[in-house]
């Protein structure tokens, strides 16, 4: 039984190579369409790093949750295909963690119409529906969110609707977000200043405007 499922699976594929387990991959049928778990693997080439990604072709189109990794074998992006185009949220990481989380919207070929927001020039959150034909395959639809890899917080935030930046004087996302060191800064400031005697705060505040007067240190000038 197992034999014959082996020989019916390889039957619908003109080219395909085994895994280590023996399954089918990067299956190619007879009208030479990729089909199935594919494994592509790309050398170094002119100083371009190489990389591994697996996932699944449906008809010579990329089908769901697509993986690339780096030839250390470290996660370097998760994406998720329709209709062979980006659709949904994808993220993309370096060696220190998540750079960036994107969200897509594929459009369907067959129907490529879709309804977007038109906000209003006065600025407010108001809005008009609109029908439009979607040129491209693919479209930034969604929050899309761009992290500091090593301290894992986020730096900037932005939405999308049919791939037009929604406006941040709407008041919705596409605004910078402070980093909480930032606040730490000037908490730490605001103490270190009651703690100072009130003829120094007097004297600082006289003197707040004046130019200030480089003091030599030592320092040679070269860089």
């Amino acid at each position: 039984m197992i034999l014959f499922f082996c020989q019916h699976s390889y039957s619908q594929c003109k080219t395909y190579k085994l895994d280590a387990n023996h399954g089918t991959i990067n299956c190619t049928d007879v009208q030479n369409h990729k089909q199935g778990k594919w494994v592509v693997r790309v050398v170094d080439n002119h100083g371009e790093p190489g990389y591994q990604e697996n996932g699944a072709y449906k008809d010579d189109k990329k089908q769901g949750q697509w993986i690339t990794y780096n030839l250390m074998g470290d996660v370097i992006a998760e994406e998720n295909y329709k209709w062979g185009n980006k659709d949904g949220i994808c993220r993309y990481y370096n060696l220190l963690g998540l750079m960036r989380e994107e969200s897509w919207k594929a459009i369907d070929p067959a129907n490529p119409y879709d309804t977007i927001r038109v906000y209003h020039l006065d600025g407010s959150d108001q809005y008009d529906l609109k029908i439009v034909k979607v040129e491209a395959s693919s479209v930034k639809h969604g929050i899309w969110t761009y992290y500091d890899p090593e301290r894992q917080t986020i730096t900037r935030t932005e939405e999308y609707v049919i791939d037009q930046l929604v406006p941040a004087t709407t008041g919705k996302k596409n605004t910078v977000i402070t980093d909480s060191t930032a606040h730490q800064k000037t908490d730490s400031t605001s103490i270190a200043n009651k703690n100072k005697p009130a003829e120094v705060l007097e004297y600082e505040k006289k003197n707040s405007n004046k130019k200030k007067i480089k003091v030599r240190d030592g320092a040679t000038g070269v860089n």
